[in-house]
């Protein structure tokens, strides 16, 4: 094709299989379905839907060509575009990123043109042109010729007249007239040089936007002054605006007040040690796999109920966070953490309650460092956000925790583009997260929670040429600020800066914001590798104390601390775990089936140092008490063969409520059932143990609970996934081939009537046959209109291969195979007129 495209579709043709291809991969959503066609493709990038979705993606300084874009005129030349961006004495680094940007809006079919007729596309210049009711970020308002539209003819005259300008027969002549004054530098600079100077504060006033304000009905002298010329133009009863032909004016030609060609810089930055940053990390990531077992051993038995409504209350959170020795937030994280892994989910019963999956006891038994990868792949590819746990919703109630409406789907995207940047640093270098977050505002100034686009700027004073509310409160800013939190809680960084681990977490093959499933499992799979050597090794070993405690010098290989923690309870944790043995604690493991002896065997084992005479005085002295008294179920029964024991109870005054009655020296009855009297006598001191019908002894083992087989949740996409090179590469000969045969120069067809331009052809059934027959034997291209089964036409371009059977079998250039096409369902055929494919 050659001349100047009048189409955006006839530039879309003239662009190379890389230039398609950079297009959809920018915008995937052109994908679905694939464009028959160029045009279609077109069409599609040219609808509103996608036109935003497109804007959304543009970093500030393209978003600022853009916008200058939609306030030029229209098709704009470089050289205007480039004086509306860098002003009349023009700005270096503002030319140097300029052709950057006209380059990505080209690149997303955005502007289309030569650079001396660029041209935004329509959408684009309705979604961004300034209106009364979507004022523009530029803060500039409408031209004089749209601020004029519908001005009494007599009117337009006065003003031309009053700004020294010749009266003209017309209204259009005048508006140019207007028009011509307030765009060039020098005649307008005289006649600003005759304002007033409140008139000139008023401008300055309006110069930045918004370019609206409002007047009495009785206008101040200086304000009469500006409306008689023209500078400010009535907008309603009692309102008037700054026309945008004077504020660029004023402006100096800019169209923005701070152009914003280079991101901001990750500064201040803090180098540390590359090594300490990995230790820190290292010790986070183990504290972070205890506080998720934990969490897990805490809901062995099964955990809290699940609301009505999905996820659990506030009350339950209050208790996991006070069983985590951790605050509600930083408890939510964890509860999102083991679900997003697929450690815990709800058990689906009728009486539905949350509950560790079984996937929880196949991650209890892996390495250390292969827990962390499975905990690190579903964080980072994970859509809900622990942060907003508490906030209220659309309705204004309360998202609970393990609930619905937690999913953000921005929340991969801005965890990757969070580290990404951290990892843009040295080793061992932190920054702020105030850096972290002001780059990733200039990267997507209109993603997660800003004004849509075209709306009107946060700040009435037109400052700042992002159109966003406050980065503190918006989505993105937030989920960013929550990336930064809860990659130090896992281990990810350490102090602030990308550990090495961390780095390798998030190098995957994609280079898209949305790696594959396999590819985050892979890279996680390979942090963890360097993390291994980092994580503490456990022991098999405590120290026992003469006050009754037990240190462990460090993590316990699992047997020994899943045995210590029945024997003791856990007094303090960190780097060294002090365990305390009480009198309930040495019981709960009798109650388990140990004996004493094998208890004190236990203990001299796994210690360092000697038993403790006290402590081996404790063990005894309760297995001495141990079952002495049994338990059965008559409604309940206690059996004892000391008779003066027994005589003590029914002599106690706290016995009163378990209602007992002596039926035989050795035994006494109680209307309560066995749990309640086993736990009554062990309230008043007792240490009774319970016994089955036989008269054997219960060992109080409680079976794990778990979940029947549960997926951990799956996440919730951004917009269209990223498509992989074979599905593009596949796109790019389709609608390739679907334009060839949409645009095919055929030779003329004898029908007995003449098609529309752009219909189906039309031949009979015999010319279609001998038209398929020649071509088979002169090995030609033909273009034929085909209905499918389900009734939908369509043209394509076919190589037949052999007519026979009511059938013609073709290599079809549209679909790039070879098919078999019935001959009733071909409407009609056409020769080439230049066979070239």
């Amino acid at each position: 094709m050659t001349g100047t495209p009048r189409t955006l579709a006839e530039e879309l043709r003239t662009r190379t299989d890389r230039g398609l291809v950079g297009l959809l991969r920018a915008r995937p959503d052109l994908l679905n379905p694939v464009p028959g066609d160029v045009t279609q493709l077109a069409t599609r990038a040219g609808t509103r839907a996608s036109v935003v979705r497109a804007v959304e993606r543009l970093d500030r300084f393209v978003l600022q060509t853009a916008e200058a874009l939609a306030v030029a005129p229209d098709p704009c030349p470089y050289d205007t575009l480039g004086a509306l961006m860098g002003g009349d004495a023009g700005d270096p680094a503002v030319a140097a990123e300029l052709p950057r940007a006209v380059a990505e809006l080209r690149a997303q079919a955005l502007v289309w043109g030569p650079d001396e007729r660029l041209r935004l596309v329509r959408t684009a210049r309705e979604l961004l042109t300034p209106s009364a009711a979507h004022p523009s970020p530029t803060g500039l308002g409408p031209t004089v010729a749209e601020a004029m539209a519908g001005m009494s003819p007599g009117l337009l005259q006065e003003i031309i007249a009053a700004a020294g300008l010749p009266t003209t027969h017309d209204p259009v002549t005048a508006v140019a007239s207007l028009t011509a004054l307030f765009s060039d530098r020098a005649r307008m600079a005289a006649l600003l040089d005759t304002a007033p100077a409140e008139s000139v504060a008023v401008l300055d006033k309006l110069l930045w936007g918004p370019p609206y304000g409002g007047v009495t009905d009785r206008p101040a002298p200086h304000l009469q002054w500006l409306l008689d010329r023209g500078l400010l133009i009535p907008a309603g009863a009692r309102n008037v605006v700054l026309p945008r032909e004077a504020a660029l004016h004023l402006r100096g030609g800019r169209a923005h007040h701070t152009p914003e060609p280079v991101p901001p810089a990750l500064s201040p930055a803090t180098e540390r040690d590359p090594q300490l940053v990995d230790n820190a990390a290292a010790n986070q990531a183990f504290t972070a796999l205890a506080t998720v077992e934990e969490l897990l051993k805490e809901w062995d038995l099964g955990g809290p109920a699940v609301l009505r409504a999905g996820g659990m209350s506030v009350r339950d959170l209050k208790r996991t966070a006070t069983a985590l020795d951790t605050t509600e937030q930083l408890a939510a994280f964890w509860l999102e953490l083991a679900y997003a892994a697929g450690l815990i989910a709800s058990d689906g019963e009728a009486d539905e309650r949350f509950a560790a999956t079984p996937a929880a006891e196949e991650w209890l038994q892996l390495p250390d460092h292969e827990r962390w990868a499975a905990l690190a792949a579903g964080w980072l590819a994970a859509t809900r956000a622990p942060g907003i746990v508490g906030t209220a919703d659309a309705k204004g109630r309360a998202l609970a925790a393990l609930g619905p409406h937690l999913d953000r789907s921005p929340a991969p995207e801005v965890r990757r583009r969070a580290l990404g940047l951290l990892a843009t640093l040295p080793p061992g270098t932190a920054v702020p997260a105030t850096a972290v977050l002001a780059r990733l505002q200039w990267e997507r100034p209109l993603r997660g929670g800003a004004p849509a686009v075209g709306q009107a700027p946060a700040a009435a004073d037109g400052a700042t040429a992002a159109p966003g509310a406050d980065p503190a409160d918006d989505l993105r800013s937030r989920l960013a600020h929550w990336t930064l939190t809860e990659a130090e809680l896992l281990g990810v960084t350490g102090r602030g800066a990308l550990s090495t681990h961390g780095r390798t977490l998030i190098d995957t093959a994609s280079d898209s914001a949305a790696p594959t499933p396999a590819e985050t499992t892979a890279a996680a799979t390979r942090a963890a590798a360097l993390l291994a050597p980092l994580l503490p090794e456990p022991v098999d070993h405590v120290l026992l104390q003469a006050d009754l405690t037990a240190v462990a010098p460090g993590p316990l290989r699992r047997p020994l601390a899943e045995a210590l923690g029945v024997l003791a309870d856990i007094e303090s944790k960190g780097g060294a775990t002090v365990y305390r043995f009480t009198p309930g604690s040495v019981r709960r493991a009798l109650d388990a089936g140990r004996s004493a002896a094998e208890l004190q065997e236990f203990l001299a084992t796994h210690s360092r140092t000697p038993v403790p005479q006290p402590l081996a005085y404790l063990i005894d002295d309760v297995a001495r008490k141990h079952g002495q008294l049994r338990i059965g179920a008559a409604a309940a029964y206690v059996r004892c063969d000391d008779d003066a024991l027994l005589s003590e109870i029914l002599a106690d005054r706290r016995a009163a409520a378990l209602r007992l009655r002596r039926l035989a020296p050795t035994v006494l009855a109680a209307q309560t059932s066995p749990d309640q009297l086993l736990d009554g006598l062990r309230a008043m001191g007792y240490a009774p143990a319970a016994e089955s019908a036989a008269g054997d002894v219960l060992i109080a083992r409680a079976d794990s609970y778990r979940t029947p087989p549960r997926t951990a949740p799956a996440p919730v996409p951004d917009g269209p996934p990223s498509p992989d090179p074979t599905l593009l590469a596949a796109a790019v000969r389709a609608i390739r081939a679907g334009d060839l045969a949409a645009t095919a120069e055929r030779k003329p067809v004898h029908a007995p009537a003449p098609a529309a331009p752009g219909a189906l052809p039309r031949t009979t059934s015999a010319e279609t046959l001998a038209t398929m027959q020649a071509a088979v034997l002169t090995n030609s291209a033909l273009w034929i209109g085909y209905v499918n089964a389900d009734g939908a036409a369509s043209q394509r371009v076919i190589a037949p291969v052999r007519v026979e059977g009511g059938f013609v079998t073709a290599y079809d250039h549209t679909s790039d195979e070879v098919r078999t096409y019935p001959l009733h369902r071909i409407t009609g055929v056409a020769e080439l007129a230049d066979d070239s494919v």
